[in-house]
Order: structure tokens, then C-alpha cells, then sequence
């Protein structure tokens, strides 16, 4: 059997296809992040494959390759405290932004040269550093990673 493309089937579709993409914009700024950084699961990255999984799992390289991401393997408490700790000065010159007093576990994911959408590749380094976030909401938690020192 053949599907006629009818106005009626288009419409649903299009209906469709437009309920997906208010799904994924109803995402908060808080969700993004822990969407975008945290994996508290792992201590580490596994193995040297670990970004060019966790950047497709998570949604990274579904329209393009994002260049660089760091993922957080501490608890979510831990990171929300940061928002208590150190005020620094965002790189943006905003100042939201708060430096952890400890040294957390964290892999940096940075895309290869060599490496063109849609088949994004990534190096995978382990670090321990103080990170840096960008905090908002009444409840204020992390909505912005900035950097890592």
C-alpha cells in the first residue's frame, strides 16, 4: 500500500515534527546542563572512546559537531554547591559565576581536527580541576559550565 501525500497527512506530520522540537526547546536552562555536563555514574572516562559516545548520547553532534564540552563526575549536590562558593567574573563579563573550592573529576571532550559532521570525533582527557559554572534561577543552580582551572 502507497501513502497518498495528502493535506491531511502532511498536516499531521507537520504537527508531529513541530511537538518534537517544543519537546526539546521546553527544556530548561538547569536540565540543559545536567543534560550537557554532568555524569555523575562514572569516576571517569572509561576509555579513550568515552566523549565520542557521551557527546552522541546526549544529543552533541545531532546537527553539528559541538567543539568542546566537559562532563562532571561528581554528585549533583556537589556541583549545585558550587553556586554557594567563590563569585568570579564569567568570561562573558557576566557575574553569575562561582568557582568550586575543590578540585572535582572531570573529562574534557574537544573535537579533532580532523573530524567533519556528521562522523564527529573527539579526544578524551581525565582532569581533576576546580570548575567554573554560571548559576541562575531562585533555586540557584548551575545553568552555564564556563570553564575549568
Amino acid at each position: 500500500m502507497v501513502l497518498k501525500r495528502s493535506p491531511m497527512v502532511l498536516a499531521l506530520l507537520g504537527l508531529f515534527l513541530l511537538g518534537l522540537t517544543q519537546l526539546s526547546a521546553g527544556e530548561t536552562p538547569a536540565e540543559k546542563f545536567q543534560r550537557q555536563h554532568m555524569d555523575a555514574e562514572h569516576s571517569t572516562a572509561s576509555s579513550s572512546n568515552y566523549c565520542n559516545l557521551m557527546m552522541k548520547a546526549r544529543g552533541m553532534t545531532s546537527d553539528r559537531c559541538k567543539p568542546l564540552n566537559t562532563f562532571i563526575h561528581e554528585p549533583k549536590s556537589v556541583v549545585d554547591a558550587v553556586c554557594q562558593e567563590e563569585n568570579v567574573t564569567c568570561k562573558n563579563g557576566r557575574t553569575n559565576c562561582y568557582k568550586s573550592n575543590s578540585r572535582l573529576s572531570i573529562t574534557n571532550c574537544r573535537q579533532t581536527g580532523a573530524s567533519k559532521y556528521p562522523n564527529c570525533q573527539y579526544e578524551t582527557s581525565n582532569l581533576n580541576k576546580q570548575i567554573i559554572v554560571a548559576c541562575e534561577g531562585q533555586v540557584y543552580v548551575p545553568v552555564h559550565f564556563d570553564d575549568y582551572v
